[in-house]
């Protein structure tokens, strides 16, 4: 479908869809739920880190969605929709604030914690068709099947739908339903999955050191010597120490109470570093040629393109804030990214050919 020039595109993310899916591609099928990562909170982390490494493993890169979804004309609105107050999703605050996301609550309506998220998209995308008959584009961000009406009925009221979806959980069928679809490990920017740490390799040698109790118990059970020692010398003697610290005493629901109320997240808040302009930059070049590639298929790109796209991912970029007289200086100074061809008449621009095969 060609494109027209004043592309209006609208995006709808399943927050918790993505999120979900991503867990489960990343550790295994169905293991969010079993790490019941879902209240996973912030008082929680040092009393389970394996849990916080494992988000941390399967973070949704938000950016890259909205990057990829900008390639496609000028973002008139862009909502996400979750259950908020769950502490995995606010988790993300930072990323979805920072890209202006319309933040969509919604809160339980029963106890298996469905939001129907589904539903009130649904309802949300058609009626802004009809409210802004300048949408061109329609992005659903989720692997649902029940968006394949919906994905229906936009194509039949004139809008290019595009889908994005997790590999592994998105519904063959939702794909079929759009005019394009894209998984969300090929977006430009998002990172491959990360190699399991060295601690969860090392699992299994330290659970087959724990049966040494087993073991022992084992050889008691086998030595009839041991069968005929009484079980009241295994019990404590009544004249047993009574505990001197009172935080060792205190129940467990106490002592996790008393870790929840200490003010270490906002200490981790305070201390982040700001990221550097030129890096920042740099990485926005890249991801604008590689989008750009991906959807005209041509080897040069016109450098106003590639510029306009960068301003699409991030309107406060500037060349000359950077230090540059001109879009083509602050090329040349990425020479590791970006090559300029010089003998055309036009500023065409390209990604590096070492870079492009990636």
């Amino acid at each position: 479908m060609p494109e027209p020039v004043d592309s209006r595109v609208a995006v709808y993310i399943d927050f918790d869809n993505i999120v979900i899916s991503r867990y489960d591609q990343v550790h295994g099928r169905s293991q969010f739920m079993r790490d019941r990562a879902r209240g996973f909170s912030a008082a929680d982390r040092e009393a389970d880190p394996e849990i916080t490494e494992k988000l941390a493993r399967a973070t949704v890169d938000v950016g890259a969605i909205i990057d990829f979804a900008s390639s496609f004309g000028t973002l008139v609105l862009t909502r996400a929709y979750a259950d908020w107050s769950v502490p995995v999703n606010a988790d993300y605050r930072g990323q979805l604030v920072s890209r202006a996301v319309d933040l969509v609550q919604l809160f339980p309506a029963a106890a298996y914690a469905k939001n129907g998220a589904d539903i009130r998209l649904a309802v949300d995308s058609v009626e802004d068709m009809f409210r802004l008959p300048d949408l061109t584009h329609v992005i659903i961000v989720g692997g649902d099947s029940d968006y394949i009406a919906l994905a229906q009925r936009c194509k039949r009221l004139g809008r290019y739908v595009v889908g994005i979806g997790v590999a592994g959980s998105t519904s063959r069928s939702l794909a079929a339903a759009c005019d394009e679809f894209a998984s969300y490990d090929a977006l430009p920017g998002v990172k491959p999955i990360p190699p399991a740490p060295a601690k969860e390799k090392s699992e299994p040698a330290s659970t087959s050191a724990r049966p040494s109790r087993s073991k022992k118990t084992m050889t008691d059970a086998t030595d009839p010597a041991a069968k005929e020692q009484p079980v009241a010398k295994e019990l404590p003697s009544p004249a047993a120490p009574v505990f001197s610290d009172p935080e060792s005493a205190a129940p467990p629901r106490r002592r996790a109470s008393r870790r929840a109320k200490s003010p270490e997240p906002e200490v981790e808040e305070e201390s982040e570093v700001e990221p550097d302009p030129q890096e920042v930059a740099t990485g926005l070049l890249e991801r604008a040629l590689r989008l750009g590639h991906e959807k005209d298929d041509a080897d040069w790109l016109h450098s106003s393109n590639v510029k306009t796209q960068m301003k699409r991912m991030d309107p406060s970029f500037s060349e000359k804030a950077l230090g540059f007289r001109s879009f083509s200086d602050f090329v040349k100074s990425r020479d590791t990214i970006a090559e300029i061809d010089e003998t055309s008449t036009a500023r065409l621009v390209r990604l590096v050919p070492a870079l492009s095969d990636r």
